[in-house]
């Protein structure tokens, strides 16, 4: 006679069997384990690298980022470096799906199975998505940082530079000496007098475009001659 409903005590031993493969590890080896799934995968560790990566890997990944964005100030490496550490986990986060996967799907033996099952690899992906999102915004917010540092500095250096060169042309014209750091510029004299004669060929540039493009024939600054 088949029996068509589980007795109670049927049903305990049922639940029982079934919560050992359902609330995750049960030996001391087991729990110790996965008590270190924050460790292993790193993603909220304070330290970028992990035991097992590669230190001169990391230091390459660093450099490859500083080389295109050339932070020029403190604050500006800071942010760089900050970039790079979460650049870092983000690239770990498909290596480590791939682990659990294998880990789910190819256990080593029966009792690997029952501390972590396809179930807990599913599971450990979805966290792992999680903490994707965290770091993807977390790279966006600190790179508009970056950006808006940057663009603030490099317009300032370009006023200031402007403003070295016009001083720079009107010692020129009285013929006498000028010294940048007189008016508080950490430019050379080189970097100003280049950037003189650079606005002084784009002023030219500008004028005899507008004359042959825009406007009536007129004659070049200080000379006779028409342009067409």
């Amino acid at each position: 006679m088949i029996p068509t409903a589980a007795t109670p005590i049927d049903r305990s031993a049922i639940n029982r069997a079934n919560a050992k493969h359902s609330t995750g590890p049960r030996t001391d080896s087991g729990k110790q384990r996965s008590s270190q799934n924050a460790l292993r995968h790193g993603l909220t560790a304070e330290t970028a690298v992990l035991p097992t990566e590669d230190p001169a890997a990391y230091q390459r990944h660093i450099q490859q980022l500083l080389d295109e964005y050339r932070p020029a100030t403190p604050t500006e490496t800071h942010l760089v470096h900050e970039l790079a550490n979460i650049a870092w986990r983000q690239n770990r986060i498909p290596l480590l799906e791939a682990e659990l996967l294998s880990r789910g799907t190819n256990p080593p033996d029966e009792q690997a199975r029952i501390e972590f099952d396809i179930v807990d690899a599913h599971r450990a992906i979805a966290n792992l998505g999680m903490h994707g999102q965290r770091l993807n915004r977390q790279f966006r917010t600190t790179l508009d940082q970056l950006r808006a540092i940057q663009s603030a500095r490099r317009e300032q250096e370009q006023k200031d530079l402007k403003d070295a060169a016009s001083l720079f042309e009107a010692h020129k014209h009285k013929q006498v000496p000028f010294e940048p750091a007189d008016y508080g510029f950490v430019f050379s004299k080189d970097e100003i007098e280049r950037h003189a004669l650079k606005l002084s060929r784009l002023n030219q540039s500008r004028f005899i475009a507008f004359t042959r493009f825009d406007g009536a024939p007129m004659p070049l600054p200080g000379s006779n001659r028409v342009v067409f």
